[in-house]
This record gives structure tokens, sequence and C-alpha cells, in this order.
């Protein structure tokens, strides 16, 4: 498994670096051990971080509700939980084109 999902209780917590304000939304992994996240909004009052969950929840084929921050909320690199899913098929999700 990528050194970016630790596994919780309640499902798979990921290690996101965001980088707001790029000019279309993609996720990519730029290191083995980093999964980045290019969004369109700016980091103001909450916009980049509404736009991480719905970014992650598409590509997760979750609704929104099973996407949490749960730290770094106001940081670039932020710790995402994906509740109900496991490791394995988070794993293979993000990792597909």
């Amino acid at each position: 498994m990528p050194p970016f999902l630790k596994p919780h209780k309640q499902g798979v917590v990921l290690s996101v670096k965001v980088i707001p304000g790029s000019s279309r939304a993609a996720l990519s992994l730029d290191k083995p051990d980093v999964l980045t996240v290019r969004l369109t909004a700016p980091p103001v009052e909450g916009k980049a971080n509404k736009e991480l969950i719905r970014v992650l929840a598409k590509k997760l084929h979750l609704a929104a509700s099973n996407v949490t921050i749960i730290s770094g909320e106001t940081s670039r690199t932020k710790a995402v939980l994906i509740r109900d899913m496991d490791m394995e098929t988070v794993g293979r999700l993000l990792s597909s084109p």
C-alpha cells in the first residue's frame, strides 16, 4: 500500500498535499509517498477545502459526507478521513486514471 494511506477504525486516512489556485483540478503522485491534489479554488474561506472534499469523493465514487478533513484545515498538508472504504479499494481507485 502507498505510504500516504493509513488505516483508521472508520476507514482510511489519506495524507494529502494541496496546491490551490491551479488551472485545473487533478490528483498526482509527485513523490511515491505524497498524494498531491491540485485545486482550482483559492485558499480563502474554506473554498479549497470544499473542492478537495468534492474532488476526492468523485474520484472514490463516494458521497461527500464520507470524506472529512481531520487535520490541517488551514495547512497545505492535510489528513483526510475516507469513511466506509478499505485501504486496498482506496489505493486502487486513486491509482486508476
